[in-house]
């Protein structure tokens, strides 16, 4: 009997028993697709999570100054000295000072604008642009000028698109707007990337009231060594303050790449659980055989009795596992697509702050040398080769099981045929 003579009967003996073959399919429908759209999951939050620290940049040191358990400080020279005497490790270095108060524009007061002091430099280190006027200087530092740039979100909602040259105050002091940021995130909104301030850093120390710069951005040369440059400059400060507890230094890439660790975590977790009704659909499959095979008893043992091979016998049953199995695979990877995009509207629709894209990756996922649960989803549906290398026993157990009853060949033996 040829293979497609075989392929069809396969296809003849499932279909004669539709509710059976039904819920055994299910079973890997279920499972796969669950699969996928926890995989598409943990493929959305991993975007969100690198999209919401690009902003940071991960190439970027953050140098918080603490002062606690120590009598010592750093000046502003001493760490721009530590960069420009290392440029294998750092690139550029800016003082920020972060500032709580008030904005007020014209007479809308608003509170949920970020006011941060940087240096000239800042812009091109996070590789911000400005779209309308100029950007911050040297001289602006320099002389504390009381300048600033805004967000698009501010240039728009309140200076009509025209904000260059308009005022605006900060904690009571009026600056004038020389320069508005390019646009950031897709859509402007309250609170948003665009609803910012920059201003020189030197006046923004001044406006704090501190007087004193504690926190720095510092951008390395080559991401690949970020881990060398965190350790240098935590040596460095160590050497200066004498003390761990003076300062942090905070690694934007460690940073995002623990938090990725924490997701992959929680994922593997869940596609575990939903690979257990994979398990169970294999289950079904291997009932389904046994079942089958003792079913058709007197169907083996005729065929046999004809001259059939036990190896052909064996592949029409391994076939029609396979054929249910790719059924199921197929059928399974298909709605868990679908459901991956619907999951996709639903939490833009309930968190439209939130945009994580549910989606799945199938050539990562497909990957023979994935780890969990890559390699749960591949073992699912990969080629029926490889899934079957457990059936063609257990088949041949039970034909041997059933030889001593199957054996009819004798009176055609007899018979001459």
């Amino acid at each position: 009997m040829s293979l497609l003579e075989t392929f069809q009967m396969a296809i003849k003996n499932i279909l004669s028993s539709k509710m059976r073959t039904f819920l055994t399919i299910l079973g890997i429908i279920i499972g796969v697709c669950a699969v996928i759209v926890i995989v598409g999951l943990g493929n959305g939050m991993q975007g969100y999570i690198e999209d919401s620290f690009a902003d940071m940049g991960t190439d970027s040191l953050t140098v918080q100054i603490l002062g606690r358990g120590s009598s010592r400080s750093v000046s502003e020279e001493q760490m721009y000295a530590l960069v420009e005497d290392n440029p294998d490790l750092f690139k550029e270095i800016s003082p920020t000072v972060t500032m709580m108060g008030a904005l007020k524009i014209g007479s809308d007061t608003i509170s949920t604008s970020s006011i941060t002091g940087v240096s000239e430099d800042y812009f091109d280190m996070k590789g911000y642009e400005v779209a309308q006027g100029r950007g911050l200087d040297y001289v602006d530092m320099n002389a504390r000028k009381k300048v600033c740039i805004v967000g698009q979100y501010l240039n728009m909602a309140y200076f009509g698109g025209n904000a260059v040259g308009q005022t605006l105050k900060i904690n009571g002091t009026t600056f004038t707007v020389v320069g508005v940021m390019a646009q950031k995130d897709s859509q402007l909104e309250e609170g948003g990337t665009d609803d910012c301030v920059f201003l020189p850093y030197s006046t923004a120390a001044r406006l704090s009231f501190t007087g004193t710069i504690s926190s720095y951005t510092i951008t390395v040369q080559n991401t690949d060594n970020i881990a060398e440059a965190k350790t240098f400059l935590e040596n460095k400060l160590y050497d200066i303050f004498s003390d761990d507890d003076a300062y942090t230094v905070i690694s934007m890439a460690e940073m995002v790449e623990q938090m990725n660790s924490m997701v992959d975590m929680v994922i593997y977790i869940l596609a575990g659980i939903a690979a257990i009704s994979l398990v169970v659909g294999g289950i079904g499959i291997m009932n389904i055989m046994l079942v089958s095979v003792t079913e058709r008893t007197r169907e083996i043992g005729i065929r046999k009795a004809l001259g059939a091979k036990e190896g052909a016998i064996l592949r029409q049953f391994v076939i029609e596992a396979a054929t249910t199995s790719a059924l199921g695979g197929l059928l399974g990877i298909g709605l868990g697509y679908v459901l991956s995009s619907v999951a996709t509207t639903v939490i833009a629709t309930l968190m439209p702050d939130t945009p994580i894209t549910v989606s799945p990756s199938l050539r990562r996922w497909l990957s023979p040398s994935a780890s969990p649960p890559e390699s749960v989803l591949y073992s699912a549906i990969s080629p029926p080769g490889r899934r079957q290398t457990s059936t063609p026993s257990t088949l041949c157990g039970m034909i041997d099981i059933y030889e001593p009853f199957t054996n009819f060949s004798w009176p055609f033996q007899k018979w001459g045929l």
